[in-house]
């Protein structure tokens, strides 16, 4: 096990407020793929307020703009649980839910690493393999 771990951090606008019919289908997914990220193997913590998940969290004056925390032992557990696992259903449906908003140059992204803390170097191109197979 590294000395290091992942803090991973999304950022998005949904479409229409939390209690909408719009986002029923979203709200109600959260507990079960919080339950499975909470007991997934190298998960260590998740943002969270007392409701459970952190669509509550208001850290913009924008009540739309949600955000999600978690942090991970090693970057193999969290890329299954994003890409290999019942969080992969929902994320594709993501177009339904929040605004398009993409990766930006500052950005860690599984095609685009930076260089583990005290390392010297710019940010690496990913070849696809082995955790971006399929992703797209």
């Amino acid at each position: 096990m590294s000395e290091w771990h992942i803090a991973q951090l999304n950022v998005g606008r949904i479409l229409a407020p939390t209690d909408s019919a719009q986002l029923a289908e979203f709200m109600a997914a959260l507990a079960e793929i919080n339950a499975r990220a909470d007991a997934a193997p190298g998960f260590i913590w998740r943002l969270q307020s007392d409701s459970g998940n952190a669509t509550d969290i208001r850290v913009s004056q924008d009540p739309n703009f949600l955000v999600n925390m978690s942090v991970w032992a090693m970057i193999e557990p969290l890329f299954d649980f994003v890409y290999r696992s019942a969080h992969t259903a929902v994320m594709a449906r993501r177009r339904q839910w929040f605004e398009k908003h993409g990766p930006t140059p500052q950005a860690f992204t599984f095609n685009r690493r930076y260089p583990p803390p005290g390392e010297q170097g710019s940010p690496q191109d990913m070849k696809p393999e082995p955790y971006c197979a399929g992703w797209r």
